[in-house]
């Protein structure tokens, strides 16, 4: 347990911060399972806008330091293939 006043105040914003990136990667999470529920039904034209409307959030949410650049460009990725082969099947 923290005993000084300033790690008092230092454990309190750690929570916080927490429970906030928490929050916004359920978010962006929610936004790619968007993307793969509409490619498992098998629409690629839904699946490219909600993939479009999925990125931005995904992106913002490296800048702000809640997933790594590579994961996230990673994602985009496998999904952005998973969407073209929709496409030429």
């Amino acid at each position: 347990m923290a005993n000084s006043p300033q790690a008092r105040k230092r454990a309190r914003q750690n929570e916080n911060n927490r429970k906030h990136n928490a929050s916004l990667r359920s978010m962006a999470r929610t936004y790619v399972k968007k993307v793969e529920a509409k490619i498992k039904a098998g629409n690629a034209e839904e699946a490219q806008a909600a993939l479009k409307e999925a990125q931005p959030i995904m992106d913002s949410m490296v800048n702000k330091g809640v997933f790594a650049k590579n994961k996230i460009a990673r994602q985009k990725s496998r999904l952005n293939a998973q969407i073209k082969a929709l496409n030429n099947a």
